[in-house]
């Protein structure tokens, strides 16, 4: 009960974009429930980055003032107005992850398999997130975090999630399965196959920062080259 509510009351200082403090929480979660205070903050935490996709970030130490960030840093919340006005970006992990975890592509049946162990069903309208095919096949399509696409040959017609290209600028394979272990109460290395495929994207993310670096620095010493013109060669005495 105290979870639900102190989840609540986060979410609001979320779409109102106001900090958190512990003043605040403890207005929430009574003094009297010091004892349990660590399970029920940790639980409302989890509770935030499962099923909303948000992680409560320190921004003023001394103070105890927290803010509400979107996970894995993506920028998607899919929040509207009305029943709707809640994060979405939970959802989009779950989806995230599942294609990972059945590597790199997943079936439409194997992401609404674990869809409807959450209680998320097509054509029937989740009170928090309105209804769940829409939010996946089109709103995340659009948003170009998600691709689907008919499974190539397939008759009947199957259908398959890939990541988009939002999805790869945004995080990384890594962070994902960060946080599916995390849930999990595991290692990344708990994972063989998963854990081998992070870290070569990690590596080609590095490969790949390091020569836009170089071709950002080469174009500069190419224009003071230039400027300096032909050297001068001094004449024989």
């Amino acid at each position: 009960m105290l979870v639900s509510l102190l989840v609540r009351y986060m979410l609001h200082k979320y779409r109102i974009k106001e900090t958190v403090t512990m003043e605040d929480i403890f207005k929430v979660v009574s003094p009297v429930c010091n004892e349990h205070f660590p399970v029920i903050f940790a639980n409302a935490c989890q509770r935030l980055q499962v099923v909303f996709g948000l992680d409560l970030k320190v921004v003023d130490p001394p103070n105890y003032r927290f803010e509400l960030v979107i996970s894995m840093g993506l920028t998607y919340d899919g929040m509207l107005s009305g029943k709707e006005y809640v994060p979405k970006t939970g959802v989009l992990i779950v989806v995230l992850g599942v294609i990972f975890m059945k590597g790199n592509r997943a079936t439409e049946r194997e992401v609404w398999r674990i869809l409807n162990a959450m209680g998320m069903h097509a054509g029937r309208v989740n009170p928090f997130f309105g209804e769940p095919r829409k939010l996946i096949t089109n709103d995340l399509v659009k948003e170009k975090y998600l691709e689907y696409r008919q499974v190539a040959n397939s008759d009947p017609a199957q259908f398959e999630f890939l990541w988009g290209p939002r999805a790869y600028a945004e995080t990384t394979k890594m962070k994902v399965l960060q946080s599916l272990a995390r849930v999990n109460g595991v290692e990344p290395s708990a994972f063989p196959s998963q854990y081998e495929d992070a870290l070569q994207d990690e590596e080609m993310r590095a490969r790949a920062t390091m020569s836009a670096s170089a071709a950002s620095l080469l174009g500069p010493l190419l224009v003071l080259v230039a400027s300096l013109g032909t050297p001068i060669v001094p004449s024989d005495a």
